[in-house]
């Protein structure tokens, strides 16, 4: 759509397609729908780490709501596309789209009717200059429902109220606007990597863990495997290793690299058609087909590598059995400052501080890291070794640390080019450090 000249040509283009019977429309809709879920937002980075591994052992304060309070989606309508009321209107500059991660009750259950949120995520697109942020919204977040349902965890919204519900309830908490939504079924996402024919991954280390009221059982060993769609939901959501949360975020961003290249694949060509149904079948947005498009073009301009993704920071609280998120407002208030309204509050060299800890045998790489730092400016506050250290990843605690003020510390340092950065709103190393580089044994620096 993006390259048509003028109105008039496009009211031709779809006078022509209204034309055309609903077989071929469904198709069209389906074909751009799996467009855009799979190319802009699966690679954009930790959308489908997020749907298939927020699922924890402490139950949430819905389980007790009966099936008939439970609120599905109603059906998407088609677009009208009438001339008296197509709207041709371009999309404004901002658009905040929410991904909405619904678990699922098993097979041959309505995928959107009586589950639960485990995800969301609101993705920022600057249409003009072709870029994505996201935002990640902790599931247990406690926030005052709109529609005067008091005080609860923020997934309690979609049981409540559906998607309604939930958008209201967080632009009353963030005071944003949310333009448009997609909501995916968690099922749909283990089906479509079967279909692609699994996910080939490296395991660093052996993970063992069972919980048997959870359904969940891990049992890997040190190794390569291609991970079938429940292999991967059981990989993403250990987390009962020395660094919990932040070992399993830099497994989340590693398996969404390895699914982006086993898509983009010669042979999983040939697989799109089953992967077409399962995003029909499993999917379901407001988006209709004139925007569906639009979005389509952007993603093709978009740099995965300058996507800026942040969790909303705060602090686990436990009040009584029930274990909340809670936001702290002022660095909340500076992630929408920066992700939504795009305000640039970046720090100099000299402004943050870095940390660095090292396994065992790594004293060396590690003092010699110090050293090239230092020669460039940035001052390094902490340093010690640790026995938790399972990987070399680049982790940033403060809010105001980008992608690019971390791009260009690895462009100055090039011992720390490959390192992964994560983004954490939870300190587990170095209590002051803005940022932490942390380095593995089987990952040397020189």
């Amino acid at each position: 759509m993006s390259e048509l000249k003028n109105k008039d040509e496009q009211y031709s283009v779809f006078l022509k397609y209204k034309e055309k019977n609903d077989k071929n429309e469904n198709k069209l809709l389906v074909i751009l729908r799996f467009v855009f879920i799979v190319i802009l937002v699966v690679a954009l980075t930790n959308l489908i780490m997020h749907i298939i591994t927020n699922y924890d052992d402490i139950k949430t304060t819905i389980d007790s709501i009966t099936d008939k309070n439970i609120a599905g989606v109603k059906p998407s309508a088609k677009p009208d596309l009438t001339p008296s009321k197509f709207n041709f209107k371009m999309l404004s500059r901002y658009q905040n789209i929410l991904i909405l991660g619904v678990d699922s009750n098993g097979p041959n259950t309505l995928p959107f009717s009586g589950v639960r949120s485990d995800t969301m995520i609101i993705l920022n697109i600057d249409t003009r200059g072709k870029s994505v942020n996201a935002i990640s919204i902790p599931r247990d977040s406690k926030v005052y429902l709109a529609d005067e349902h008091g005080v609860q965890k923020i997934n309690a919204a979609y049981a409540l109220g559906g998607i309604e519900l939930t958008k209201r309830t967080i632009e009353e908490t963030l005071g944003i606007r949310i333009h448009n939504y997609i909501i995916i079924n968690s099922e749909g996402v283990r089906k479509l990597i079967d279909t692609i024919g699994g996910v080939p991954i490296h395991i660093d280390q052996n993970m063992h863990y069972n919980d048997y009221s959870a359904k969940l059982h891990i049992n890997f060993t040190k190794g390569d495997y291609i991970l079938n769609g429940e292999q991967a939901e059981a990989y993403l959501r250990f987390r009962k290793d020395n660094l919990g949360d932040i070992g399993r975020v830099h497994r989340q961003q590693k398996f969404i690299k390895a699914l982006i290249e086993q898509i983009k694949a010669p042979e999983t060509l040939t697989k799109i058609p089953e992967a077409l149904k399962i995003a029909n079948l499993y999917t379901k947005t407001d988006l209709n087909l004139y925007q569906m498009s639009q979005y389509a073009a952007i993603s093709r301009d978009i740099d995965l590598n300058k996507v800026e993704f942040m969790m909303l920071p705060g602090a686990p609280n436990k009040k009584g059995i029930t274990s909340y998120w809670i936001l702290d407002p002022e660095k909340t208030q500076q992630v929408i400052n920066r992700l939504i309204y795009r305000q640039k509050q970046e720090l100099a060299k000299d402004d943050f501080t870095v940390g660095i800890l090292y396994s065992r045998s790594k004293e060396i790489e590690a003092t010699t890291l110090r050293e090239d730092l230092k020669t460039q400016g940035y001052e390094v506050d902490c340093m010690g070794r640790s026995s938790q250290i399972t990987d070399s990843q680049i982790i940033g605690y403060n809010t105001q640390i980008s992608n690019d003020m971390i791009r260009l510390m690895q462009k100055r340092i090039p011992q720390i080019s490959k390192f992964h950065y994560v983004h954490s709103p939870v300190r587990n190393f170095c209590n002051t450090s803005d940022v932490v580089i942390t380095i593995e044994d089987s990952n040397s620096l020189i």
